[in-house]
């Protein structure tokens, strides 16, 4: 993971970095049968979610080691975006660019946008019943008046300019999206949505139980904890949606 990149900490704390490297890349990773891609891309996100650029910057090589292609980890970048805002990413990709051309990667990288500026509310709305189901199909234009725009940037920007781009499909946007969430801690409500959605698109709660495993070493027991009371809530709701629909 980390060729030729001897940590100081081995010097100056030997004890902890014995213990925290068997745990989080011995322990951890040995617990699931998460693919090295994905466990890599729930690690990037994790770690701009609870604003980990030390971490990050040291990561992002071994990702792309192991199997995580420039486009796939910018992807990652921007979409955060949406869910952190530009004042906690804007770090991040300002390392992204540094390692990536430090490793040789011409940028810009090929463009993936697929929407225009006169499409993408549309796109980003079919984009939401995708993902959610068909009761996003007016959501757009939902609310009380003072406020309704927000919904609207929801499906114009949030899902028309990111979710809408090819690099990453939804299962794995829905996946970084989550580990923005349970890292950053704070937005439960948007975390048992979120888990929910990834249920419904094929991330099931044993697949997001082994995500909230994999981030655990870098988020903590409090927040891993949290996003795990939100996956059992949603898997419930979605039991629950099921046995009235007669799916059970």
């Amino acid at each position: 993971m980390f060729s030729g990149n001897d940590s100081s900490l081995q010097e100056t704390d030997p004890e902890f970095i014995e213990r925290f490297d068997n745990f989080a890349f011995d322990e951890v990773v040995n617990q699931d049968d998460l693919d090295d891609r994905t466990r890599f891309m729930a690690i990037l996100a994790t770690l701009l979610g609870c604003q980990g650029s030390d971490e990050f910057r040291m990561m992002l090589p071994a990702a792309l080691h192991f199997g995580v292609t420039p486009v796939e980890a910018k992807e990652i970048v921007y979409q955060a975006v949406a869910y952190l805002g530009i004042g906690r990413v804007f770090p991040f990709l300002k390392i992204t660019n540094e390692v990536l051309k430090e490793m040789g990667t011409e940028l810009p990288l090929p463009a993936q946008a697929t929407t225009t500026m006169e499409n993408r509310r549309e796109a980003g709305t079919q984009a939401q019943v995708d993902i959610f189901g068909e009761g996003m199909r007016d959501f757009w234009k939902s609310g009380p008046e003072e406020s309704r725009h927000i919904n609207r940037w929801l499906a114009d920007n949030c899902f028309g300019d990111y979710y809408t781009r090819t690099g990453l499909d939804y299962r794995q946007r829905e996946m970084i999206t989550f580990c923005f969430l349970a890292a950053q801690g704070g937005c439960e409500p948007q975390l048992t949505s979120h888990a929910a959605a990834n249920m419904r698109i094929g991330n099931d709660r044993a697949f997001l139980i082994k995500i909230i495993s994999q981030c655990l070493p870098y988020i903590g027991y409090p927040r891993s904890l949290n996003a795990l009371n939100c996956v059992n809530k949603a898997a419930e709701k979605i039991m629950k949606e099921n046995d009235e629909s007669g799916k059970i």
